[in-house]
């Protein structure tokens, strides 16, 4: 079973831009996130991974929070891109390869990933190395 393009659509500006769904899912109107938390890892979290799960470890590294809005990400079509580039803070020294990337909530921990997807080509990270996720980058419910 998979969810309709329709609700795709729906779901993901919701979880990204913070729109509602008519009858189905409001912004919550008290205390609403209103950025999402981009990271790194060296392996793929899995369905029931934080994004502390082989999360990258270069010195100076840190998750990234975008903005839940259309300037902060674009939706069409159930798919979801960054609406620019985000880049990780240049690397300091240490090293890993990201070949993976999640969202979740803001916060830094052991949050919950909301989606997650691979880093093509993989980043190389070390020192003077600055890991970007370009608008290309996409994360589908497909």
């Amino acid at each position: 079973m998979s969810f309709s393009n329709t609700a795709e659509q729906a779901i993901m500006a919701l979880i990204y831009n913070a729109t509602a769904w008519a009858n189905y899912a409001d912004n919550a109107a008290t205390s609403p996130q209103t950025q999402v938390a981009v990271a790194l890892h060296t392996a793929d979290p899995g369905e029931a991974g934080t994004q502390t799960t082989s999360e990258i470890a270069y010195t100076s590294y840190a998750r990234v929070n975008v903005n839940r809005n259309s300037g902060g990400w674009s939706v069409s079509a159930g798919v979801v891109s960054p609406a620019a580039t985000i880049s990780f803070p240049a690397g300091t020294g240490g090293s890993g390869t990201a070949s993976y990337f999640s969202t979740g909530k803001t916060g830094g921990g052991a949050t919950d990933v909301l989606n997650r997807g691979t880093v093509s080509p993989s980043i190389v990270t070390g020192s003077g190395v600055t890991p970007q996720l370009t608008t290309a980058t996409t994360i589908s419910l497909d």
